[in-house]
């Protein structure tokens, strides 16, 4: 079960020569990987390079091209290196094309004026959702790798339309020596809010674009159990806008999240 443990495939890649490593069609979602570990791939390569350990800020990702299971290679550089911040670049290769390109941005704390964030945490507890594995017909292989609940309306191909989806998540490997990739698998999970307003699939659907922004150093949180909530700001024309953040189980914001998809089927 090597090539499925998430921390081992990119343990793998923290310690290749080559900077490559290898998945299996569990991780995928359709043609493709799922976002969160493609991401995940770029974010590990990069890491390689930082002369000191520095907190992941935030992170720009453009899903270029399908990645198939099996190998993958990440070519990484470090565009800018300051005194607190470093700004890099890295893509992710499939024989020999470019499938992902992602800019990341590490910088370390400073003494600064704290504006607290402020929005209303007040989930529902977990065991009033729906587990994922009872709503996973449907849906990608991958999920068998978190814990889950669904917890609003706003299931895909519900046939009930809703701006709004919330769900609890967990890892269930151990992400704890990887606290940044932890997150951004996590904060990728949610599918297109728009696949509620279809009664039944298939729908193709995948992002474009990913903007991540951590409001906290990953480095910091302990929890296991993270709160999203994540919202539809306009869909039209085969293309969505979606945001979401991400909450600790504490009520702490630790990610704000922006996506643009493309979506294939019939007017809803």
């Amino acid at each position: 079960m090597q090539n499925s443990d998430l921390s081992a495939i990119l343990t793998r890649l923290q310690l290749s020569d080559s900077n490559t490593t290898s998945f299996s069609e569990e991780w995928s979602q359709g043609r493709s990987a799922f976002g969160g570990i493609s991401s995940a791939f770029a974010v590990t390569g990069i890491r390689k390079l930082l002369s000191s350990p520095q907190p992941l800020r935030s992170l720009m990702v453009s899903f270029t091209a399908p990645i198939p299971p099996g190998e993958i290679s990440v070519e990484a550089r470090i565009l800018r290196q300051g005194r607190n911040v470093t700004q890099a670049s890295a893509s992710v290769i499939v024989g020999g094309d470019s499938c992902l390109q992602a800019m990341a941005v590490f910088g370390n704390p400073r003494e600064a004026i704290s504006v607290p964030a402020q929005f209303d945490f007040d989930p529902p507890p977990r065991e009033q959702g729906i587990p994922t594995e009872k709503y996973a017909t449907r849906l990608p292989p991958f999920l068998r790798f978190f814990e889950g609940y669904w917890m609003s309306e706003g299931l895909p191909f519900s046939g009930r339309p809703s701006r709004n989806l919330q769900m609890w998540v967990r890892h269930r490997g151990d992400m704890s020596t990887l606290p940044a990739e932890k997150l951004i698998t996590i904060a990728d999970i949610p599918p297109p809010v728009i696949l509620s307003y279809f009664d039944k699939p298939p729908v193709q659907a995948s992002s474009l674009s990913w903007s991540l922004e951590f409001v906290v150093p990953p480095e910091s949180i302990d929890t296991d159990w993270f709160f999203l909530d994540f919202d539809i700001e306009a869909a039209a024309d085969g293309y969505t806008q979606q945001s979401g953040k991400i909450f600790t189980d504490s009520g702490q914001l630790c990610a704000l999240s922006r996506q643009c998809m493309v979506y294939f089927g019939p007017a809803a």
